[in-house]
């Protein structure tokens, strides 16, 4: 464990991941030894008054020189909680229909293998990570970075227009300097983690675009200002979801010209391993009945037409009836008020057998 990456070591403190947290709580930290505490929707546009932000800091399983880092930075420990709350939420809605579900049940197990779904959850983890820090530059919550620095547009022109860019190159750079980047190793596991690491940053990246504002007269474009924008991390969470429905197993080989090991998988379509592709070293358990990795889809809810017959296993499933309230009949009132009644509605649920 020790020759593998000290990046790789802290993103899985960080991620321990996603998966750590609950809906509203969540055994939060970077290890999740930490006690429960609650964590925010998503947070504030100022940064911690005070000495807040130290203590959060201190909160935190952090290295010396991390802590040091998250000290002089009063925006980051808020930053770093948002993004665990968003890779975990787009964790659980990619999987939400899978076998595997993000769940807490066997994260300290999984994050010692090598397989497919360890790669998704450290590509979702540095890729959250990477979309928080930019997010929080472009927002002014961190104080020692601001807009992205596009050509062609000041800060102060772009705080006046409220067209401040998302900075995604010092984010990148950050991710390194946090995560503590050194030279690649050679022990196989290592190289893994590390590529898939990258993996994450770079479906971040590859939702970068510019947007433009018009200024002139009439709404015309006279004048326009431009700025870089980053997508909707439910977008990254969809193309890594991608990555991993077609990620790669590998192995070690050797390059002929330099002598050193890198890794290889199985040439597809005529082409070699790509840097964006997920990879993986061992194939994944099924998770479908309960072991050290997974609770299991025991008692998991299905859809009847789409998601039953691959979640249950083949073990069948239960058909219950349950009632429900929604709003109907609704009118819009003079004025700008809306009046619904509340109707109960029956339907059918689908529950995995247990055995």
């Amino acid at each position: 464990m020790r020759s593998r990456l000290p990046r790789t070591a802290c993103l899985l403190r960080l991620i321990a991941l996603c998966i750590l947290l609950s809906h509203t709580a969540a055994y939060f930290g970077l290890t999740g030894r930490e006690p429960l505490v609650f964590l925010p929707g998503p947070f504030s546009n100022e940064p911690p008054n005070g000495k807040a932000h130290l203590k959060q800091c201190e909160q935190m399983t952090l290295t010396r020189r991390q802590k040091r880092l998250c000290r002089r930075e009063p925006g980051l420990a808020e930053t770093l909680r948002e993004s665990v709350r968003l890779s975990l939420l787009e964790c659980r809605y990619q999987f939400r229909n899978e076998r595997w579900n993000c769940s807490l049940d066997g994260r300290g197990s999984l994050l010692k293998r090598a397989f497919k779904e360890t790669a998704f959850l450290l590509a979702v983890s540095s890729a959250a990570l990477t979309h928080a820090l930019a997010k929080a530059c472009s927002s002014g919550r961190m104080e020692r970075c601001t807009c992205d620095d596009s050509p062609g547009i000041q800060h102060r022109e772009a705080w006046q227009w409220g067209v401040c860019g998302d900075n995604l190159k010092y984010s990148t750079k950050f991710l390194k300097k946090f995560l503590g980047q050194k030279r690649v190793s050679k022990d196989l596991r290592a190289q893994v983690d590390a590529h898939n690491i990258n993996v994450g940053i770079r479906a971040v990246k590859s939702g970068l675009k510019t947007t433009c504002k018009c200024h002139g007269v009439s709404g015309s474009c006279a004048v326009r200002t431009c700025w870089k924008q980053l997508s909707p991390f439910h977008d990254t969470g969809r193309l890594l979801k991608y990555r991993y429905d077609t990620a790669v197993r590998v192995l070690s080989v050797t390059n002929a010209a330099t002598g050193e090991s890198e890794l290889a998988g199985p040439r597809r379509h005529g082409q070699s391993l790509r840097t964006t592709d997920l990879v993986y070293l061992e194939d994944s358990p099924s998770f479908c009945r309960p072991s050290r990795y997974s609770a299991g889809t025991g008692g998991r809810s299905c859809a009847k037409d789409t998601s039953c017959q691959n979640l249950c296993c083949g073990r069948g499933y239960n058909t219950a009836m349950r009632l429900t309230s929604l709003s109907c009949h609704c009118q819009v009132r003079w004025c700008c008020h809306v009046e619904c009644q509340t109707c109960v509605r029956e339907e059918e649920v689908y529950t995995c057998k247990n055995a």
